[in-house]
């Protein structure tokens, strides 16, 4: 197996001791270079954060209560915000004169990075494999970095979000499709999977004869952000894989916008598992709502799950389908 550009770049420059802070890390990436005992990882996706835990690695989803390390290393996201935060964090979190080391592929900004960040600081001749790059500099002693950092953004009226999350700077037009076509009435015991920052949930909250509405999503910083957008006193809020989540007691309805890409590439095994787990956490008479790009086959998993399946709404672009009366149940 060949050396990866981290390892090629990272070869013998760490510092001798002291904390190593990761930024990023998806649990694929490469990190043997770097020795386990000083490794601490800020991964807020949740698959990626309990990969990286169950391996020994010390993880958190955010920077609270982090020590200032003396070495850091940025996996490059592909939002361009999320990516200057990221880097800005690094340098916050680095003692002085400590490397921070930036790695990425072309696709997802690596080239514009070095650009950017060449123009505030020294840095390393990059390293170029595998369609990316990798390349350090030192932190300076003042933040050249501190307006990179992540500020609100306002995607509607009374809500806010942060760059990085889905859907950051408007609501999704599935997500709205999606609300516009939900009934007067859902159930008393509700949840939302995905629920990214809020907006599905606040609107589902509209209904009075709800309860409790589960908000179950992955990402750590759009929970943060729902957080702050839905004050209701009947939402709970879980940071947690919704393919995985096991709530309390069944569902009477579930709302989904469910991922269907973690990079560039669509996934519809992603939507297919948010089906099978949503199937799995319903009365038998309760009912799935679902948006999806209208390329995207689900119709034949919920199918196989549902008694009834619909399609009721959406537009060229999206479908809003209905299912219910679950016909078979796996967990």
């Amino acid at each position: 197996m060949s050396a990866s550009r981290l390892t090629l770049a990272l070869d013998g420059a760490l510092p001798a001791s002291g904390d190593i802070l990761v930024i990023g890390a998806r649990s694929g990436d490469d990190l043997s270079v770097l020795p386990r005992e000083r490794v601490r990882i800020v991964q807020g996706f949740r698959p990626d954060h309990d990969a990286w835990e169950a391996r020994g690695y010390r993880t958190t989803p955010d920077f609270a209560g982090l020590a200032e390390a003396t070495a850091a290393v940025v996996f490059l996201p592909r939002a361009r915000g999320a990516a200057r935060d990221a880097v800005a964090m690094a340098a916050a979190h680095v003692v002085p004169g400590g490397p921070v080391w930036i790695d990425g592929q072309k696709t997802d900004g690596i080239d514009t990075m070095l650009k950017d960040i060449r123009a505030r600081a020294p840095v390393s001749p990059p390293i170029a494999k595998a369609h990316g790059k990798t390349f350090g500099f030192d932190r300076p002693d003042c933040e050249v970095f501190a307006d990179w950092r992540a500020t609100d953004l306002s995607p509607a009226p009374g809500f806010v979000t942060r760059a990085g999350v889905f859907s950051a700077e408007a609501v999704d037009r599935g997500s709205a499709l999606l609300v516009a076509t939900l009934p007067a009435r859902l159930g008393r015991r509700v949840a939302d999977f995905g629920a990214g920052w809020g907006w599905l949930s606040a609107a589902i909250l509209a209904r009075s004869e709800i309860e409790v509405l589960d908000l179950v999503e992955a990402d750590h910083l759009a929970l943060a952000c729902a957080r702050r957008n839905v004050t209701d006193p009947r939402a709970a809020f879980h940071w947690a894989d919704a393919t995985r989540f096991r709530p309390a007691a069944l569902y009477d309805a579930i709302v989904t916008n469910p991922p269907f890409h973690t990079g560039r590439a669509a996934e519809p095994a992603l939507g297919l598992a948010f089906i099978t787990a949503a199937a799995d956490r319903l009365h038998p008479s309760a009912t799935l709502w679902l948006v999806a790009n209208r390329h995207l086959p689900y119709e034949t998993a919920l199918s196989q799950r549902f008694r009834e399946v619909e399609e009721v709404g959406g537009d060229n672009g999206f479908k809003v389908l209905r299912a219910a009366r679950v016909s078979r149940r796996l967990g």
